[in-house]
């Protein structure tokens, strides 16, 4: 599942579980990896055979289902997971043939199960459980629902599922839970003339008369609940085959064009994966189908054979996507193509190593893109994407990777930065330590081993270990099993019989617990002499450690290549070394130094104004992403000042002093032979420069938005969105009508949902109350409403929050059930109001388990840091800013 959904305000930060509070020492990993069911042991499901008749103009589907099911011992109840269906009929006979009973059925909502009770004790054996019942579609992307859409022929509407983490139960009474894996046979009485698409390839399609058609697919492999997938619509598919897979786009009709750039990438990421993971992809088929909209909870879906993704994430428009979205849906595709193996074929137990799965992913995503597409240098990436977990992981509330999981919405709130982007950096830092061919020869040994089965933590661990003939269980253990960010402290740097030493200690990175006392990990620390290349290595234990480089003389760089999973803080006289010579280092650790002095500084472990030295010392030549990540903590900076017009103006003054040389190196115009990140670059400081107000960029993007009626070329394809969200962005009300009537008129989805976001963008408030009363109309489209309050809380969390509480039926009717506990803590996450603190502690009390109110525990606690950032880091800034007025 690909979770790149946060809005830029909450970015690396946000999506959190229930609160974890800080472990003295990682648990016995047998606790914590222990397989978990919330079903009655002793029934288990080897196939079901689903026939179902949606209904999409009425929202209603009929259903029935026939499980083969063994029973394990005698029992005279079986229960099953079930959720908003309705049973007509029940009926239990013996595989072998014999008598079938009826079953009395009793569901229990708050538990989501149905519990089928006999008349006669069932003995031990095997069974079949016939199962007829109805249910609904809804309008949000969980279990079986619609998605309406404009097209030059009309309104049109869609079918889709979206089944994880829990909801196969809403479309079919079923073992809901990864470890109850089956196979899965499904027909559906379908409108004739309409597509159908699921996992696997259609065996038959029989005409019903009366405009309808049967559609029976091909039987699926052992798998899990959650990978099932239907969907139905007016949809064209393109194809090719690759090593014997037929690869398919599904899009809506007219779309297939721009996912080509879609299919060519899943041609080029399957080849890759059947050679690293030793294991080809054993489907006939792998389709990857479009849906407009979006959702709260997810950006696309790993479905087994028939990877669901929201057309803004797979589809390129070359009059409106940027070379950022391209490469975003190449990462997406190689997210979930390596979920094909690391999820489909071999899965997690159960939800408390979901990170087998995310982690994973997120990893190979990473691995995949630099290596297929080394043009982009997105290798870069990995450094910002460990910053964001670090920053999550540096509160009170965080968690440990492998965390156990006890309800379906505990499960749900597990997609978190943690799960996902801690989980690949430390998968990064692994796989560093052994070295890449012995991962590798450890992950296909793995993949063999464990085929169409069911797995925890330890016994990749254990696949690795014995491939590289090198112990990295208890380094695992220690980031996987316990919570935190580990702080290597660089102590000393001297000469020693013609060596350089460098004496580390290890510490705690700690946002919100300053007197913490630091937990213990083995750290593996890689340290290189600046323009030398020489390295040295050493694993830190026990608090202490030391590394001993070749030769004397020069500045010594900790985490070179930034592979590891900690925060690095310098001694005063290493870190002024190292600013003096901050351009002779590799593009990857001046972002290294970049992100963690700037997060140091706002813990307070060094200046905040470190940050500004660094960003005073970084060259125009600079890497495109070096500037890219300056630019964001810039932004960043802005965003503290809220509420401080005249501070606010004097930091906004320097950043627009400093950026502006860098956008005039750039250009608004793309040059011939131009790398591609220069695209990026100039995307992000058209972004930067016009949140800090910039009247150059401002002006010059109304002037090209103004223009476009008449000059084509004014508003290039590539910077189209860009400049139409700084227009957004500073719209005044002529203007923010004119891009409504853009919105309403427009036919593409892809563009059509993305004008509608840029409505709730506005820094006005009278016209973000507009967009806020927009949402919860019918106009943007059911799954468009959620994404608009969300954009509005970048700019104004206290008002969307208040307004989204004021309205909470009708936003709940609009946001995902998986995503309720914690949308309404995310619209407040950016406020700086203490107040804020009471609003959100009375919400969670009248509507959130105690068991589910970590995202307001997150919540609170980065209010609580912001307010204390203003307060006691931001005169640092403003020290430094005094004193470098003439730079």
């Amino acid at each position: 599942m690909h979770r790149k959904l946060i809005p830029a305000a909450v970015a690396a930060a946000f999506a959190v579980l229930s609160v974890h509070p800080a472990i003295a020492a990682p648990a016995p990993a047998a606790a914590m990896q222990q397989p978990t069911t919330q079903l009655p042991r002793g029934v288990a499901p080897t196939h079901y055979d689903v026939s179902i008749t949606p209904d999409a103009k009425a929202g209603t589907f009929a259903g029935h289902v026939v499980v083969d099911l063994t029973v394990q011992a005698p029992t005279a109840t079986i229960t099953l997971n079930a959720l908003d269906v309705k049973f007509s009929a029940a009926t239990l006979t013996p595989a072998a043939g014999g008598t079938a009973q009826s079953a009395q059925v009793v569901v229990d909502a708050n538990a989501q199960t149905a519990t089928f009770t006999f008349a006669q004790p069932i003995a031990k054996g095997a069974y079949k459980l016939a199962l007829d019942y109805t249910g609904t579609i809804g309008t949000q992307a969980v279990g079986l629902f619609s998605l309406d859409y404009d097209s030059p022929q009309g309104k049109q509407r869609a079918l889709y599922t979206q089944f994880e983490n829990s909801d196969a139960r809403r479309m079919i009474p079923s073992w809901d839970e990864p470890a109850y894996k089956a196979t899965f046979a499904l027909s559906a009485v379908v409108p004739t003339g309409q597509m159908a698409v699921s996992n696997m390839p259609i065996t038959k399609e029989e005409d019903l008369g009366g405009g309808k058609t049967r559609v029976t697919f091909a039987a699926t492999p052992k798998m899990s609940t959650y990978l099932l997938f239907f969907g139905l619509g007016d949809f064209e598919r393109a194809r090719m085959t690759v090593d014997g897979v037929e690869l398919g786009v599904v899009t809506r009709k007219g779309g297939a064009a721009q996912a080509q750039f879609a299919l060519d990438s899943s041609k080029v990421v399957l080849r890759e994966y059947n050679d690293y993971f030793g294991v080809r992809y054993p489907l006939p088929k792998l389709d990857n189908v479009a849906g407009p909209g979006r959702s709260q909870f997810f950006g696309a879906m790993e479905n087994w054979g028939a990877i669901f993704t929201f057309e803004y994430a797979m589809l390129v428009d070359p009059s409106f996507s940027t070379q950022a979205d391209r490469q975003e849906v190449f990462a997406t595709a190689a997210h979930e193509m390596a979920h094909q193996w690391f999820g489909d074929l071999v899965t997690m137990s159960w939800w408390d190593d979901l990170w087998l799965n995310e982690g994973f992913a997120s990893w190979m995503e990473g691995r995949t893109t630099a290596r297929l597409h080394p043009e982009w240098n997105t290798a870069l990436e990995a450094v910002n994407s460990r910053d964001g977990a670090m920053y999550r992981d540096a509160l009170a509330t965080t968690h440990p990777i492998v965390q156990h999981i006890q309800t379906v919405e505990q499960a749900s709130q597990a997609f978190d930065a943690i799960t996902y982007q801690k989980g690949e950096a430390v998968i990064r830092m692994l796989e560093g330590y052994v070295g890449e061919n012995a991962w590798r020869s450890g992950v296909r040994a793995y993949m063999k081993a464990h085929a169409y089965g069911n797995t925890v933590s330890d016994d990749l661990w254990r696949s690795v270990e014995k491939a590289a003939r090198k112990p990295i269980t208890a380094i695992a253990h220690d980031f996987t099993l316990q919570p935190g960010v580990p702080l290597i402290r660089v102590e000393d740097v001297s000469c020693k019989n013609g060596a350089t030493v460098v004496k580390l200690a290890q510490g705690e990175y700690s946002r919100d617990q300053p007197d913490k006392k630091p937990l213990s990990w083995r750290v593996p620390v890689i340290a290189q002499t600046l323009g030398s290349g020489k390295q040295g290595r050493a694993i830190v234990t026990g608090g202490k450690g030391a590394i001993t480089l070749p030769g004397c003389g020069g500045a010594v760089v900790v985490n070179a290549g930034q592979s590891g999973y900690y925060r690095t803080l310098y001694a005063p006289k290493q870190f002024a070394e190292l600013a003096s010579g901050f351009d002779k280092l590799a593009p990857v650790d001046q972002i290294g130094m970049l992100v963690d002095s700037w997060a140091l500084g706002l813990a307070g472990m060094q200046n905040a104004a470190s940050f500004l030295d660094l960003a005073a010392a970084t060259p125009l030549s600079a890497d495109p992403q070096v500037w890219r990540r300056i630019a964001r903590v810039f932004s960043n900076i802005h965003g503290l000042y809220n509420g401080d017009p005249a501070r606010q103006k004097r930091f906004d003054n320097y950043a627009i002093a400093r950026l502006a040389p860098v956008m005039a190196q750039v250009g608004w115009i793309t040059r011939p032979g131009e790398a591609t990140p220069i695209a990026n670059l100039r995307e992000s400081l058209i972004t930067t420069l016009g949140e800090l107000g910039d009247p150059t960029v401002v002006g010059e993007a109304r002037r090209r938005y103004a223009a476009s009626g008449s000059d084509p070329e004014a508003v290039p394809g590539p910077l189209r969105k860009v400049i139409l969200a700084v227009v957004a962005q500073h719209a005044d009300a002529p203007t923010w009508d004119k891009l409504h009537a853009a919105a309403v008129a427009e036919k593409t989805p892809l563009i059509k949902d993305r004008l509608y976001e840029m409505l709730a963008a506005a820094e006005d408030k009278a016209l973000a109350q507009r967009a806020l009363d927009l949402a919860l109309t019918d106009e943007p489209g059911a799954t468009n409403s959620a994404g608009m309050l969300a954009r509005v809380a970048e700019n104004h969390p206290d008002m969307a929050y208040d307004f989204a509480i004021k309205h909470i039926e009708q936003v709940n009717a609009r946001v995902d059930a998986t995503s309720r506990s914690r949308y309404f803590p995310r619209l407040a996450y950016g406020s700086y109001d203490p107040a804020m603190i009471a609003k959100l502690n009375e919400y969670a009390g009248a509507n959130l388990a105690p068991t589910s109110r970590g995202d307001v525990a997150t919540a609170i606690a980065a209010i609580r840091d912001r307010i204390k950032v203003r307060s006691e880091r931001l005169p640092q800034i403003d020290a430094w800013l005094a004193s470098h007025s003439a730079d």
